[in-house]
């Protein structure tokens, strides 16, 4: 045989042999055994816009954040392949080239110098979890990247490593990582805190931020002087990201609307992602002044908000205490659906009821004086009495006496049933019916609920669902049945709102045309302020969490500032609509004959309550600036009984008040002394307290 002969078998031969290989190989590749691709990621609880409103852990405890790479920082993938894969986009999943240097380096200086590792072979260590320490580990890494890079394209390659990065502790991402030490998205990063996110994961216990930042700092400033040799940053942007601080502390994840996100996973577990109609700016500044608020308010005080859109039902901020980890406020219970006593917050569909039956109108005449009830009497809040009101003015300030005489008119049954045409369910004593009393509190209500009432008061009487979630099978959704009779007339609505509208603001603020009712519990308990525009309705509660009394807490004074400031939160006021047809504004003098005086309640009777002296208490010390250059008057104050009223102190006669349940008296001097007051049925109280 011819030697070129010779030399064409030969290479005949050889061409088959790397043709087999190359079967052989392939076969290989296609053989290996993939991991699951679909790893665990944290559920996570998003606002309307897709912002992070929090996240839960996986299974295992860890805190494994997806991004999508049009969410990362553009810069930022082409930042990590100039450090990690130079040619990511070129190679099959092994980088021969790499390899090689990685070799000789180890040969020439005795240790690793570079690992010779594409990102393929790095993702294919992280799903597979198995050591690369030893050569059959590395084969098995390469083999797995190679089979890796047949099934996925690059970008899914890069974004599953991008998910799967450790980040020190038990965290897991990119996202995980800048959300723990940078606390914030990885959509904008500057050069340090890219090249941090580039150290970090190459040693993610050794250089974690919270054990040793300057090991992390060496790191990082060594990442910047490769990434400015290889064109990536400028000088001048190398200058600056060598200056920028390295974090020393783990910041905690997004936590807002911690109540309702936990509510709503513990509901559908299975969702990876529930989007909710909530907005995350909004509710991180209401969470902020909830905070502040209850710091002011006492130790162990809570406060919750609510705030929703009543045209849609939207809820867009729910506030369910100032702080979820403070155990002394009990922060991890949710006001927003704790059922609690609502005070005089049920005033106003009272009210509307009597509007709607033609029994009042805004400007009747009502009687606010000392009545019973079938054994019922009650009082107002500062127990005393104004004679002859406005309806309207007896709304606007509360009076307790006028809302009885009307929920006498109208009837407790009709009011809890309306209440549940506005989707609250009251609470009430088992097995018993509604009572007068549940006009002025006694009964049980959540924030929620009365933001439902009120709600549908703003919407022209219609009830309204609150949608709390964008999922298509949450309540208020579009595929939710909503209620369909009215909890109120229109024009009867309108003129509830239009009284509530000229509410007296608290101090130093103003209202600025909201529609708003206050209300206080009985035993200082809970405080409410609930109140809307023509778009929002707002919802405030505080109070202890445990039940417990907190001395002066009322609605006007606790509520009614910090419902005010959540106003100033949402923007400029929407106004409020305008009167429907057949209404118009009205004076007593314009008045039928019939609705000019509010009859009287069908259980009415004079009071005849038991006497007692409401000021000063029993035991009292008070300073009336005896020794000063003057001498205040002593305020004296009866509850109860018939009038005529006759003062005594120490058995002597200081007034007498024919009809009025309030006088003054100016003492002599000093000292202990025994008030006593006698009523006109003979009836007798006293106290004894020392004046200084």
């Amino acid at each position: 045989m011819c030697r070129s002969s010779k030399l064409l078998l030969t290479s005949i031969l050889l061409i088959a042999s790397a043709g087999g290989v190359r079967l052989w190989l392939d076969a290989w590749i296609e053989a290996t055994p993939l991991p699951d691709l679909e790893f665990a990621t944290s559920p996570q609880i998003l606002d309307r816009e897709g912002r992070l409103l929090r996240a839960f852990a996986v299974a295992d405890g860890r805190w494994r954040l997806p991004v999508a790479l049009d969410a990362v920082d553009p810069r930022y993938p082409d930042r990590l392949l100039a450090i990690e894969d130079r040619r990511f986009r070129d190679h099959a999943g092994v980088d021969p080239l790499a390899l090689m240097r990685a070799a000789w380096q180890w040969l020439r200086q005795g240790r690793v110098v570079s690992g010779g590792s594409t990102i393929s072979m790095q993702l294919a260590r992280l799903l597979d979890g198995r050591s690369t320490r030893d050569l059959a580990g590395k084969l098995h890494q390469m083999r797995l990247a190679l089979a890796l890079e047949r099934r996925l394209d690059k970008d899914a390659i890069l974004s599953a490593y991008l998910d799967l990065t450790p980040y020190g502790g038990n965290i897991e991402g990119l996202r995980s990582g800048a959300l723990a030490w940078l606390g914030r998205e990885p959509h904008r990063l500057t050069a340090a805190e890219s090249a941090l996110l580039i150290a970090l994961p190459q040693a993610p216990e050794s250089r974690r931020p919270d054990r040793d930042a300057a090991a992390l700092r060496r790191a990082r400033d060594a990442i910047l002087q490769r990434l400015h040799a290889a064109g990536r940053i400028d000088a001048i942007e190398l200058a600056g990201a060598l200056r920028e601080p390295v974090p020393s502390v783990r910041r905690p994840f997004p936590m807002l609307a911690a109540h309702l996100a936990r509510r709503l996973h513990r509901a559908h577990p299975e969702r990876h992602v529930q989007r909710l109609t909530l907005d995350a700016r909004l509710q991180e500044r209401l969470e902020t002044l909830a905070a502040e608020r209850a710091r002011a308010l006492g130790d162990r005080v809570s406060l919750a908000i609510l705030v929703a859109d009543h045209a849609t039902g939207e809820v867009r901020a729910s506030v369910g205490s100032p702080d979820p980890l403070d155990e002394a406020r009990r922060g991890h219970i949710d006001m927003t659906r704790a059922i609690r006593s609502p005070g005089s917050t049920l005033k106003p569909l009272i009210y509307g009821l009597a509007f709607e039956d033609g029994i009042a109108h805004p400007e009747s005449l009502i009687e606010d004086r000392p009545t019973g009830f079938d054994g019922y009497a009650p009082t107002n809040f500062d127990r005393t009495f104004q004679g002859t009101v406005s309806v309207r003015r007896a709304l606007q300030a509360s009076l307790n006496i006028p809302a009885v005489r009307l929920l006498d008119a109208v009837g407790p049954a009709r009011l809890a049933a309306r209440l549940r045409r506005a989707g609250v369910e009251p609470a009430l004593p088992e097995l018993s019916a509604p009572g007068l009393a549940i006009g002025l509190g006694g009964v049980g209500v959540t924030l929620t609920d009365l933001v439902r009432l009120y709600a549908a008061i703003a919407r022209g009487g219609s009830p309204v669902v609150l949608r709390e979630s964008l999922e298509r099978d949450s309540p208020g959704s579009a595929s939710a049945a909503c209620p369909s009779r009215p909890v109120l007339d229109e024009r009867a609505a309108w003129m509830v709102g239009s009284i509530l509208a000229g509410a007296p603001a608290p101090d130093r603020a103003t209202a600025d045309r909201i529609a708003f009712k206050t209300g206080t519990s009985y035993g200082y308990r809970d405080a409410w302020a609930i109140g809307f525009d023509g778009r929002w309705v707002v919802g405030v509660w505080t109070g202890r969490a445990d039940g417990a009394s907190v001395p002066g807490l009322a609605g006007i004074e606790a509520a009614a500032p910090v419902l005010i400031d959540v106003f100033a939160q949402l923007g400029p006021r929407t106004p409020l609509p305008a009167p429907p047809p057949g209404v118009r504004p009205m004076s007593y003098a314009q008045l039928p004959e019939i609705l000019r005086h509010v009859p009287a309640a069908r259980r009415a009777t004079a009071s005849a309550t038991a006497l007692e002296i409401a000021y000063p208490p029993p035991g009292a010390r008070i300073d009336l600036g005896f020794g000063a250059s003057s001498t205040e008057s002593l305020a004296l104050r009866v509850r109860g009984g018939t009038p005529p009223f006759t003062w005594f102190a120490d058995g002597g006669p200081i007034a007498r008040e024919p009809f009025a349940r309030t006088t003054r008296w100016t003492p002599t001097g000093p000292g202990y002394v025994t008030l006593l007051v006698v009523d006109g049925r003979g009836e007798s109280a006293r106290v004894r307290v020392r004046l200084d």
